[in-house]
């Protein structure tokens, strides 16, 4: 059988997954701001040509068609397709969400089963091998919950507006988020207060004060534009209190971080809890852990009672890739899946 390439072209990374006879055999994540031009996507590919010369045949899905260098998402889609139609020299096969793969002319005339179906991919795969499951994707921007019943995908919504009103869709992640977005109230010295709404520091800097941020997933720049250590980190935090570094100790910073990524599990888990109280799955169904927030998934997991698997583990990963394997569950699951279709 031959390799299969999965792409997943998000609006901030392009995911690359390869996949050999029903096992994951390489996994990369590249940094692709998609909202500055295309020509982002055109050096991300640049990068992964050695991977991509490995494989014979080519699967894609995508999000990018949702960020601001479209005006609407069609042409987003549209635009995307086009691109790597022209950029690879190769046939490529399109996830369509509920109907399966087509080729980029068929997806064309139908780029709303095109665009942010990568969800329903990850949640297909995992069907595969689980009859029930609810599987969480924590991302660097969003986290999907989607139930697996009786062996099939029972997302209550499809597209993005309909799955935010499903609590199926949360938009926060773990790395480029904006603190505003997550609390708008924090902690410091043991008194509440108001925060300050801007982009003055992301979850990346949050969890990496807290020691909590994994290697190499913070592949953007910081919000400032400064360095990323943890005394950076503490001063864009500091601003979204209104205060400079020394107006606290470092231990004031540290629970003030705590204090925010706490709410952004509770917002998270609540989201959790009211996808479960809808879905009929069994007590004894896990949650499927995806995403660079997987840690997160699985510490959620176990407050709400219910086992836990990575996602890398299902898609029967290398050792050598099972980490990224879990944190680029799309495109491993279009590369597993379209030999199939």
């Amino acid at each position: 059988m031959p390799i299969t390439a999965g792409y997943d072209v998000g609006g901030a990374h392009l995911k690359i997954a390869l996949a050999d006879n029903g096992r994951t055999i390489a996994v990369r994540q590249i940094a692709c701001p998609l909202w500055q031009g295309l020509g982002h996507l055109d050096a991300a590919l640049a990068e992964a040509a050695a991977l991509i010369a490995r494989a014979e045949d080519h699967a894609v899905t995508m999000t990018g068609e949702l960020c601001e260098l479209f005006p609407d998402r069609q042409t987003g889609v549209r635009q995307i397709l086009a691109h790597l139609s022209t950029e690879l020299d190769f046939d490529l096969r399109v996830y369509m969400g509920r109907r399966g793969f087509a080729d980029i002319a068929t997806a064309m005339v139908d780029p709303g089963n095109v665009g942010s179906m990568n969800f329903l991919a990850s949640a297909d795969l995992v069907a595969r091998n689980l009859p029930d499951a609810l599987l969480v994707d924590m991302g660097s921007t969003t986290t999907d919950i989607i139930p697996i019943i009786a062996g099939a995908p029972q997302p209550r919504g499809l597209s993005d507006g309909e799955r935010l009103r499903t609590d199926e869709l949360v938009y926060t992640g773990l790395t480029r988020s904006d603190v505003s977005s997550v609390a708008h109230r924090g902690v410091l010295g043991g008194i509440s207060q108001r925060l300050a709404a801007g982009s003055f520091a992301s979850l990346a800097d949050v969890h990496r004060i807290l020691g909590q941020l994994p290697d190499n997933v913070d592949e953007h720049p910081a919000l400032d534009g400064r360095g990323k250590s943890v005394e950076e980190s503490i001063a864009r935090l500091a601003r979204c209190f209104g205060r400079d570094t020394g107006d606290a100790s470092t231990e004031d910073w540290r629970t003030a971080a705590q204090d925010i990524a706490d709410q952004q599990r509770r917002d998270i888990r609540s989201a959790i809890a009211a996808v479960l109280s809808v879905a009929p799955l069994p007590g004894n169904a896990p949650i499927v852990a995806a995403g660079i927030g997987a840690g997160i998934v699985e510490s959620l997991a176990r407050e709400v009672g219910r086992a836990s698997i990575r996602f890398g583990t299902l898609a029967r990963a290398n050792d050598d890739c099972i980490e990224w394997a879990t944190r680029c569950a799309p495109a491993v699951a279009v590369a597993l899946l379209a030999p199939e279709a």
